[in-house]
């Protein structure tokens, strides 16, 4: 729809029996989710919170008093001092990581074939146990380890033919879920959350063990704030933290070695940047050091206007609100009405982005990203609502990517199915197949 309309700001459409309105234009974008929030502060993706308890205070579901109370407790989680906490457990993660790789290398000729979004979500599962809730995530051991992050993700965001028909219904028909009953999250996760969070919440208390972990600074913050610690709560804190980090960051480091892989020439410059980094800090690969890797900043935005976790995002209005569109169109938006904004649409729009199918990462260098129209580029979302989590997701994909890049040469693999084709029906950014690369140790 939106690339059958260049010509207009906005288009109306039924959302099944529902007007709704997709939105073409980024000031109406910003209009919407930025400068006026409060008239569209719900996001129009809403889960059952009886059905799916552990999502009740996740910020992207979330509404109200609850959505706000919710974000500032992340905010303070992801703060810069407490991301310098937090990156200690991404360094253990990453010995563990580079480990696997060394195992399944072994005795193969110096390079293995391997699904992208299969390797990276063993890296974010461990990160989501060990930075999350400080306990060991198992995602190195195997498929059939009972406690296993891996596991308890795949259960969630690569579910089977009757998990996908559970999120169709909780997100696309909760009038029909209503009778049916069935929830986002199986109770196999619910119940595997609920136990360990109980379990490390009881050694917290104790005072046996202290961690640089998000639920060591969730249980801080509520003794600060002088309540006893509620479980529920904690336990949907260490979810959010979970859904929010676990299956995004593994779809864009899976997309990011694929254009690397596509593309040589910018997969040698970014580990000679790579190399100088670590040169300049002794071989270590540490908080600071990511940061001066601004070259490998180009190329996952890059990549994420490619290709997003998610290719649209929804608005309802709350309040009502008159939108005028800069060809002259205007629209009486009433509450309740659903607003439409596809970022696959903005993101690969040659009036915004010249010669928008070339993957050139040097459209986000420092003296040509002035020149990007605002609202165009939307991967982590923008306004009050942007994602919260960005930084720790931004730390976790840079320092997998430094790492990967150091060792290994990717190369793409003829298992691939090109050109990508995404799956219909997936709640979140999948190719058909999958993403297959050669790794070939350096």
């Amino acid at each position: 729809i939106y690339e059958d309309h260049p010509q207009h700001s906005m288009v109306g459409i039924y959302n099944k029996t529902q007007p709704a309105l997709i939105i073409r234009d980024p000031e109406l974008v910003k209009t919407v989710i930025q400068s006026n929030f409060d008239s569209f502060s719900d996001n129009l993706l809403k889960v059952d919170f009886q059905l799916d308890p552990l999502f009740t205070i996740n910020p992207f579901f979330a509404n109200g008093e609850m959505w706000f109370t919710s974000r500032k407790r992340l905010t303070h989680a992801f703060t810069g001092k407490r991301l310098r906490i937090l990156y200690k457990s991404v360094e253990q993660v990453l010995k563990k990581f580079d480990d696997y790789l060394d195992r399944r290398m072994s005795g193969s000729n110096s390079m293995i074939e391997l699904e992208m979004r299969d390797l990276f979500s063993r890296y974010t599962g461990e990160i989501v146990a060990n930075a999350g809730l400080g306990v060991e995530g198992f995602c190195f051991d195997g498929e059939d380890h009972p406690a296993s992050f891996v596991t308890m993700g795949k259960l969630v965001f690569d579910p089977t033919l009757l998990g996908k028909i559970a999120q169709t219904l909780n997100f696309f028909l909760p009038e029909l879920n209503k009778i049916l009953r069935m929830p986002f999250v199986p109770k196999q996760v619910d119940h595997f959350f609920r136990s360990t969070v109980k379990e490390v919440l009881r050694i917290r208390r104790q005072e046996i063990e202290r961690r640089n972990d998000f639920l060591q600074l969730m249980a801080d913050l509520e003794k600060t704030e002088g309540q006893q610690i509620d479980e529920d709560l904690v336990t949907a804190h260490a979810f959010s933290f979970f859904a929010d980090g676990y299956d995004t960051s593994s779809i864009t480091l899976s997309f990011v070695v694929y254009q690397l892989a596509r593309h040589p020439h910018i997969q040698q410059r970014l580990r000679d940047e790579v190399e100088t980094v670590f040169d300049k800090y002794d071989g270590q690969l540490t908080y600071d050091s990511l940061k001066e890797m601004t070259y490998m900043d180009q190329v996952i935005s890059e990549s994420q206007r490619h290709y997003t976790s998610g290719g649209m995002f929804g608005k309802v209005c709350t309040e009502e609100f008159e939108l005028k569109g800069s060809d002259g169109l205007c629209c009486h938006v009433k509450p309740g009405t659903e607003i439409m904004i596809s970022i696959f649409g903005l993101h690969k729009d040659s009036k915004y982005w010249p010669d928008a199918d070339v993957y050139d990462p040097d459209r986000f260098s420092a003296d040509r990203k002035p020149e990007i129209t605002k609202f165009t580029f939307l991967p982590f979302g923008e306004g009050p609502r942007a994602c919260v989590g960005m930084r720790m997701a931004l730390l976790q994909v840079k320092a997998c990517l430094a790492t990967v890049i150091r060792k290994y040469i990717l190369e793409v693999s003829p298992k691939i199915q090109e050109p990508l084709r995404m799956q219909p029906g997936s709640f979140l950014t999948a190719p058909i197949g999958g993403i297959w690369l050669y790794l070939r140790r350096i």
